[in-house]
């Protein structure tokens, strides 16, 4: 469900009672005017039902009922941190809170990449050998078979992302995913699956990739990158040299957007990363480690004006310094 016509001020309220609620689970009066917020508006019933997603998702605050108050408290002092804090709760929840959604619609839709032959878990890259010679990186939550034979190398990607830089080998070599067929021509290459779209990135040789429905063919070079689902493909664009740098566990910023950045950090940590909207555009330059988002953070915070606050275990917010 698509969290646009949800007013930020109703998902900021809805998270505000969650934290009353849990902060003081016996308070009748505090329930009494909960109920009553509840039942005045469609769109409080569901920013509530958000808000109930994101914890059980990250853990049950009864779990730890004096934390909550801590929080609660900490938002009374300083409005302006509530407004920050709960804004982003709302906005960055919601929005991870639909990307597991898809996650798991992903998994679902595809029962055979829990028996796939590779695969990794949030936060992992990992390298392999093919028996071809093949080399691979699996990037997080990549699900992938892999299936040769006298005729044919074949890789099924159900799920995730996977670069590959190929060996010499007389049989072709394809890889498959719900889009379409992918056949390198001696390259190295990377293929996201996003669902009903894959994104194929080619920084060297060529790549044939084909759509499943209509077999709208097209060819993609080296230093170039297209995203395409069953039926058509989109245009041709530079592929940026990030594509790659996540198999060496590494995100090289050249002046890229802070929230760009922070998008990329969210897919290799548990929990929740917020940032105040504000900051979004704050360019950033330097390598940063993939795999220890924590330290990545605190890297951003010693280099731009912004601080990161941890109000929960599973929440952790940029905001403005």
């Amino acid at each position: 469900m698509n969290p646009a016509p949800l007013d930020h001020a109703v998902l900021q309220a809805a998270a505000a009672w969650f934290a009353r609620l849990h902060a003081a689970p016996d308070d009748t009066r505090t329930q009494a005017k909960w109920s009553a917020w509840l039942a005045a508006d469609a769109r409080h019933r569901l920013a509530w039902r958000y808000v109930e997603g994101i914890n059980q998702r990250f853990g049950n605050l009864n779990a730890n009922a004096e934390q909550a108050h801590q929080v609660l408290s900490t938002m009374r002092r300083d409005r302006h941190s509530r407004r920050a804090l709960l804004g982003s709760l709302c906005v960055a929840g919601v929005g991870g809170l639909l990307g597991w959604g898809s996650w798991r619609q992903g998994w679902v839709d595809s029962p055979r990449a829990w028996f796939a032959t590779y695969r990794t878990g949030l936060g992992e890259v990992r390298p392999l050998t093919l028996a071809d010679g093949s080399q691979l990186w699996l990037n997080g939550e990549t699900a992938l078979d892999v299936h040769f034979d006298e005729r044919l190398r074949q890789l099924r990607l159900y799920r995730g992302e996977v670069l590959i830089e190929t060996a010499v080998d007389a049989r072709p070599l394809q890889v498959l995913t719900r889009a379409g067929r992918m056949q390198p021509l001696g390259t190295r290459f990377s293929v996201r699956d996003q669902g009903l779209q894959t994104t194929l990135s080619v920084f060297a040789g060529a790549v044939q990739a084909t759509c499943a429905d209509s077999g709208r063919e097209i060819r993609v070079q080296a230093g170039q990158m297209t995203a395409f689902d069953a039926q058509q493909g989109s245009t041709l664009l530079p592929a940026p040299a990030h594509r790659q740098d996540w198999s060496r566990g590494v995100l090289v910023a050249e002046d890229m957007p802070l929230g760009q950045v922070v998008e990329i950090l969210r897919d290799y940590r548990h929990g929740h990363l917020g940032i105040d909207p504000a900051l979004s555009g704050l360019r950033v330059v330097g390598t940063y480690p993939l795999l220890d988002s924590d330290r990545a953070l605190a890297m951003l915070e010693r280099a731009l004006p912004v601080r990161v606050a941890r109000p929960l275990p599973w929440w952790v917010a940029l905001e403005a310094r």
